[in-house]
């Protein structure tokens, strides 16, 4: 069972290579059935191969699969190899099972797309390398992955590369988050200088056994690490990247956005924990950019009038509330929260999709309403993906996610009641901004009559069950509350520290207070743009910092002033700079050599007889003179 893992990662990738090699010839049925079918038959492979990890026992807690020996340079030996254990297992399953209901919607969606073919060998690429991530066995395969779902990223993000504005956002989306790909080698190969290896398994043993706490490795290197995170998580200062990103179709931001790439960062800190459990002070940095990026993102979401910028904002929000569980050492409650964030932010983005396209491309909230009156199905699934998003109490996925995040950071030492007071803040303000877009796209007046929305199975079938898992996907977390079993600890093994479950009184009385929140963060949602509230009033509610909410709080604009607009500057100047003479010499010097070459070759067969009779009388003359 475990040589099903290398198939697991083989499929999408030839996938890839059917579709590329396929050329213009392949119909669009044949490119929807090869696109579809290869995540489809890898997702079965891989609730198998999970199905005989649970059934393994705790005896059996890792499966590992060489392929074969990438570098063989004496004691350095990394190979092609994957490996599963509980965390892997989980990120495994929702790559390749959310990733098949996006690649399912997306073969009704992007139908019509006259670069359907090239669109599908892109998402195929983009799950390949997102698994190779998940599963690498070291520390170098992972990095490859990484790097790979960058490049699949920027292909996906600039699809329709006509648009000027859409190839700046894939480069945008490609430079910010190298810089975190950067910091993330260099702390990659000073632990390999430091422990000797880049297997996952001896660099968490070894991390226990030779990093000293607190020592100046161990805070480099957890500190790199962080800032590899936080390029592809989006968080603050690195997050400017994502709300552009939207500029790809809907699917692949719900494929990359939503579900998948911008968990790796949440992936790579709960991966390698004992790495930053011997670096308190990175620890603490890690929940305090998180508590920051839940923050400014929320209320930077209420301000975009863009209704997938919105869901951009929410999704750096939400990462935000992973990154501060696994600041507080709570690695098992973010990765509860990356499961139920797949499901309602997946259906959220595929909802709203349905909206645009029967919209005929509409993105403006102001320019929606009414429209819960003509498209029903998209209704009723964005209205429970908001729900769960908000945390709407016992009945969502999200709420029992965010309220194990919320015990584990408030039983955390040191600062937990602070960092948990932020949570609430959050719970008020995410409640707030997706029933703000509910409301406005879904509420009050019918301002634009919709075409017919895509319609199908194909379309229909994803937004239910992605419904349904955004409501009975917290039973992972119920044993906190109802006194059953823990499905999500007992998945993931000894790969993750056990979440702590809140009981008693305090627990009570947290769950109470963050219930209390999130509906009042739907009441007063439902106040300032319910159906009752006209546009043009909804959008005038504190004028000058909803405008600095919707430019994102200045972070792009200072970019562009202390990095872009210098960075261009200095290159406008250095086109003409004195080093650039020497190679116009040398080109200059070789046209020249080309013009007297190409006056031997002016088709006159007198000319090259007389020459071949010059060069051959030459060869004598040098033959009897020597």
């Amino acid at each position: 069972m475990p040589s099903l893992l290398a198939l697991v990662v083989a499929l999408p990738f030839a996938g890839f290579l059917l579709l590329s090699l396929g050329g213009a010839r392949l119909p669009a049925r044949a490119v929807g059935i090869i696109g579809v079918s290869s995540v489809a038959i890898s997702a079965v492979l891989a609730v198998a191969v999970f199905v005989a990890l649970a059934a393994s026992g705790p005896a059996e807690v890792r499966f590992v699969d060489t392929v074969w020996t990438w570098i063989d340079v004496g004691p350095f030996a990394p190979a092609v190899a994957f490996s599963l254990d509980g965390l892997s297992a989980v990120m495994m399953l929702v790559v390749t099972l959310v990733g098949l209901l996006i690649h399912v919607y997306a073969a009704a969606y992007m139908r019509s797309d006259a670069s359907y073919r090239r669109f599908f060998a892109y998402m195929n690429l983009f799950v390949g390398f997102m698994l190779v991530l998940v599963l690498a066995d070291n520390l170098l395969l992972l990095y490859l992955g990484w790097e790979g779902v960058g490049l699949a990223s920027y292909l996906l993000i600039g699809f329709w590369y006509q648009r000027p504005e859409n190839g700046y956002a894939a480069r945008k989306a490609f430079i910010v988050t190298r810089i975190g790909d950067t910091a993330l080698a260099i702390g990659l190969f000073l632990l390999f200088w430091e422990l000797g290896t880049v297997d996952i398994a001896q660099v968490i043993t070894r991390a226990d056994q030779l990093l000293v706490e607190g020592s100046a490795v161990a805070n480099l290197s957890a500190a790199l690490i962080l800032a590899g995170a936080a390029g592809k998580s989006a968080q603050v200062p690195l997050h400017v990247w994502l709300p552009d990103a939207m500029a790809g179709p809907t699917p692949v931001s719900a494929l990359i956005h939503a579900a998948t790439m911008v968990t790796a960062g949440v992936y790579l800190i709960a991966r390698l924990h004992p790495i930053f459990e011997a670096a308190p002070a990175v620890l603490v940095a890690v929940a305090i950019v998180g508590a920051v990026t839940l923050l400014l993102a929320a209320l930077a979401a209420l301000g975009q009038r863009d209704v997938k910028r919105v869901l951009a904002y929410s999704t750096i929000s939400q990462l935000g509330y992973m990154v501060v569980a696994l600041g507080a050492g709570a690695y098992a409650a973010a990765i509860a929260h990356l499961v139920t964030h797949a499901f309602f932010k997946a259906l959220l983005f595929l909802s709203a999709g349905v909206v645009i396209a029967s919209l005929r491309g509409e993105h403006d909230l102001w320019r929606m309403g009414g429209l819960r009156r003509v498209l029903h199905l998209p209704f009723w699934s964005f209205g429970i993906g908001a729900a769960s998003l908000a945390a709407v109490p016992v009945v969502t996925a999200g709420f029992y996610s965010k309220e194990l995040i919320l015990w584990n950071v408030w039983v955390a030492e040191p600062g937990g009641a602070w960092l948990a007071a932020v949570l609430l803040a959050g719970t008020f303000l995410t409640a707030l901004y997706a029933f703000r877009a509910f409301f406005l796209a879904f509420f009050g007046k019918l301002r634009d009559a919709p075409s017919p929305p895509p319609r199908g199975g194909l379309i229909a079938a994803p937004l239910v069950i992605l419904a349904v898992l955004a409501i009975v996907g917290g039973l992972f977390e119920t044993s906190a509350y109802f006194g059953g079993i823990e499905l999500l600890t007992l998945t993931l093994g000894d790969s993750l520290p056990a979440a702590a479950h809140g009981v008693g009184a305090d627990a009570l009385a947290l769950m109470i207070g963050a219930s209390g929140l999130s509906l009042l963060g739907i009441a007063a949602a439902y106040l300032a743009y319910g159906p009752r509230v006209l546009p043009r009033r909804a959008g005038g509610y504190l004028p000058a910092a909803g405008r600095a909410a919707e430019a994102g709080f200045g972070f792009d604009a200072a970019y562009e002033r202390i990095v872009v607009g210098p960075f261009r500057r200095l290159a406008r100047g250095l086109r003409d700079e004195p080093v650039d003479l020497v190679y116009e010499a040398v080109a200059r010097l070789l046209r020249a050599a080309h013009g007297v070459l190409a006056f031997t070759q002016r088709g006159r067969v007198r000319v090259y007889l007389a020459v071949l009779l010059l060069g051959s009388l030459a060869v004598l003359a040098y033959s009897v003179m020597a």
